[in-house]
C-alpha cells in the first residue's frame, strides 16, 4: 500500500522506538546480571514487551494516519506514556530515565514542528509531574499503592523534589521550544528550497523555449571548437539531426573556412563578435545562405567557449540582388522615358512636315507612296512611344466607386466600332443582376480592360467569341474578378511566365506592350492575375482586385 509523507515519517519514528526499547532491554539485561536486586526488572520487561506490542499496532494504524491526523498525536502520547512507566518503575524522581523524555519531543517536531514538540513538552511534564506527587503521597501515606510494588523508598526532600520537577519541565520546554524553532526553520528552509528548485526548473524551462524558438541558431562551442548545444533553429536551418553534430567540430558542421579559428581569437581582440556570410550546402543538399556571428562565452567551469548566432540569408540576400536590380531598371527607365519624350516631338514635327508636304507637292505614285509609308511608320512609332510613356510613367490615379458591368459594356461597343473586330468576331459581355462594384480609378480599369480584351481578339486572328465578364467573390469577402476569355491560338506553357514582360508581343500588331502595363496597374492594386490557356483552344485572364485596392494602390503611387 502506497503510504503519504506523513506516514512514512511516523514510521520512521516507530523504527527508531523499537531501536530504542531494543537498547533499553539490553540495558536492563546488563543491570540485572550485575545487580539483580537493584531494579525491579519483572514489570519492567513487560514495559518493553507492551513498548513492541504498541509499536506493531503502530504500524498496522499508518494506513489511516494520512486521513485522521489525530492518530499522530496519539502516536506521541503513547511515547510519553512509555517513558512515564519506565520512569515509574524505575524510581520516579530518582529514576535516570527522565531525560528520556527528550526524544519522544523531538521526535515530535520532526514531524509536527513547534505544536507538536509543544504538546508533548507540556503532556510529559503533567504526568511526570503526576509519577511525582503519587511517589510523596504514597511515601506520606496518603495513597495506596497504586502499582502494587514499591514507587521508591530512599526519597529526596520535598524542596530537592520540587527543584528536580522544575528543572526537568524547564529543561522538556526547553527542548521544545529550541528544536521545534529548529523544524519550524527547517521546514521553511525546505518550502523556499523547493519553491527555488521549481522556480529554477522553470526558468531552465523557459530559457530552454526561448532558445528552442529563436528564429536564429544558436549553438555553443568549447576553446577547441567542438560544439556543446545546438538549438532547434540551428537543426532547421542546417537540416542536421542534433545527435550527429553534438561533440563535432563547428567549423565542420557549419562549413566555415579551414583558417576560421585561427583567425577568430585576432578579430574578437579587436571587436566583441564576429561578422561573416559564408555558402552553405544543407544536409537535403539545398544550397543556402548563412549570416553568421561569433562571440566569445564564458562557459561556468571558467574555461572560454563561443557563441555562435546564424540565419538563413538567402531570401534576405536575394531580395537585396532584386532591389538593386529595381534601382538600376528605374534609374534605366526613367532615361528611357525621358528620352522616348524627346524623340515623341520631333517625331511630331516630322509627321506634321510630312503630311503639309504631301498636300502641296505633286507627287508621282512611287513618291506618294513612299510618303504614306513615312507617315504610317511615324504613326506606329508615334504609338509606341506613347504606349512606352504610360507604362514608364503611371497616371496618379483617381479612386472612386465603379460599376465594373458598366465599363466592360461601354468597352465591348468600343471595341464592336474598332478596326480590329471582323465580321467573324463575337464580343459578349455576361450581365450580373446586381452591379459589381470595384474601388478604382476608371481609366486604369477601362486599360486593363482594352488591352485585354485587343489582345483576345489579335489571338483570334480567323473569328471566334470574345468574353467580357464581372463578378464578385466570397473568397476574399468583397473581392471583383475581372475575366476576359478568347477562342484563339492560345499561349504555350513554356511561354506563360514571360508574357507580361515588355516588348514581348507576338501578333505583329502593336506595341509589345499592352500585359506589360496590365500587369503594372495590377500590380499598383495588388490584384492577383492567373491565367489559363490551351493552344489551339483559347485564353483566360482573370484578374482579382482585393476589397478596397485603391487605397493601397494610392499609398503606393
Amino acid at each position: 500500500m502506497t503510504r503519504g509523507p506523513l506516514a512514512r515519517r511516523l514510521l520512521t519514528h516507530i523504527a527508531l522506538r523499537l531501536v530504542a526499547a531494543t537498547v533499553l532491554l539490553g540495558a536492563a539485561l546488563v543491570l540485572q546480571v550485575r545487580a539483580p536486586e537493584g531494579i525491579a526488572y519483572n514489570p519492567y520487561f513487560a514495559l518493553i514487551g507492551v513498548v513492541y506490542a504498541v509499536s506493531l499496532a503502530s504500524i498496522a494504524s499508518l494506513r489511516w494516519v494520512d486521513r485522521f491526523r489525530w492518530l499522530t498525536d496519539v502516536h506521541f502520547a503513547i511515547d510519553v506514556l512509555t517513558v512515564s512507566a519506565a520512569i515509574a518503575i524505575t524510581g520516579g524522581i530518582s529514576s535516570l530515565f527522565s531525560s528520556v523524555y527528550v526524544l519522544p519531543i523531538v521526535a515530535a517536531s520532526t514531524i509536527r514542528f513547534r505544536r507538536g514538540a509543544l504538546q508533548v513538552a507540556a503532556l510529559s511534564s503533567v504526568v511526570y509531574g503526576g509519577i511525582v506527587l503519587a511517589q510523596y503521597l504514597e511515601a506520606a501515606g496518603h495513597l495506596d499503592p497504586i502499582l502494587g510494588f514499591p514507587i521508591g523508598a530512599d526519597l529526596p526532600s520535598l524542596s530537592v523534589a520540587q527543584y528536580t520537577v522544575v528543572l526537568n519541565v524547564f529543561g522538556l520546554f526547553a527542548v521544545a521550544f529550541l528544536s521545534g524553532s529548529l523544524a519550524e526553520r527547517l521546514r521553511r528552509a525546505d518550502v523556499r528550497l523547493e519553491r527555488a528548485s521549481e522556480e529554477i526548473a522553470d526558468l531552465q524551462f523557459f530559457n530552454q523555449y526561448v532558445i528552442d524558438n529563436l528564429l536564429s541558431g544558436l549553438a555553443t562551442a568549447d576553446e577547441h571548437g567542438r560544439l556543446l548545444t545546438f538549438n532547434r533553429s540551428a537543426v532547421l536551418i542546417t537540416g542536421h539531426a542534433l545527435a550527429d553534430v553534438l561533440d563535432r567540430s563547428v567549423v565542420e558542421v557549419l562549413q566555415l573556412p579551414r583558417d576560421f579559428m585561427e583567425r577568430l581569437d585576432q578579430d574578437l581582440m579587436r571587436a566583441r563578435s564576429k561578422r561573416s556570410e559564408v555558402a552553405y550546402v544543407r544536409a537535403d543538399g539545398v544550397n543556402i545562405n548563412l549570416g553568421l556571428s561569433v562571440a566569445q562565452l564564458p562557459l561556468p567551469d571558467g574555461r572560454r567557449g563561443y557563441l555562435y548566432t546564424f540565419q538563413d540569408v538567402t531570401e534576405l540576400k536575394r531580395l537585396e540582388r532584386d532591389a538593386q536590380l529595381q534601382k538600376r531598371l528605374a534609374a534605366v527607365g526613367e532615361m528611357a522615358a525621358a528620352i522616348a519624350h524627346e524623340i515623341r516631338n520631333p517625331l511630331a514635327s516630322m509627321s506634321g512636315s510630312m503630311q503639309i508636304l504631301r498636300q502641296e507637292l505633286a507627287l508621282s505614285n512611287d513618291q506618294a507612296q513612299l510618303m504614306d509609308i513615312v507617315l504610317r511608320e511615324s504613326d506606329r512609332l508615334n504609338d509606341t512611344v506613347r504606349s512606352f510613356l504610360a507604362y514608364a510613367r503611371p497616371q496618379r490615379v483617381e479612386r472612386a466607386r465603379l460599376d465594373l458591368l458598366r465599363i466592360l459594356q461601354e468597352t465591348a461597343t468600343l471595341l464592336r466600332n474598332s478596326h480590329e473586330v471582323s465580321e467573324h468576331h463575337t464580343i459578349a459581355v455576361t450581365a450580373a443582376s446586381a452591379p459589381v462594384i470595384v474601388e478604382a480609378d476608371e481609366n486604369q480599369v477601362r486599360q486593363i480592360v482594352w488591352n485585354l480584351a485587343t489582345n483576345g481578339l489579335r489571338a483570334m486572328p480567323r473569328g471566334g467569341t470574345l468574353t467580357l465578364s464581372g463578378s464578385a467573390v466570397a473568397d476574399p469577402p468583397g473581392a471583383t474578378v475581372l475575366t476576359v476569355t478568347d477562342q484563339g491560338v492560345g499561349i504555350p506553357s513554356d511561354e506563360l511566365e514571360a508574357i507580361f514582360e515588355p516588348f514581348r508581343g507576338s501578333f505583329g500588331k502593336g506595341t509589345g506592350l499592352g500585359l506589360a502595363i496590365v500587369y503594372r496597374i495590377a500590380t499598383d492594386y495588388n490584384a492577383a492575375i492567373n491565367i489559363e490557356s490551351q493552344p489551339g483552344r483559347g485564353t483566360t485572364f482573370r484578374v482579382t482586385f482585393p476589397p478596397a485596392t485603391l487605397r493601397r494602390a494610392a499609398r503606393a503611387s
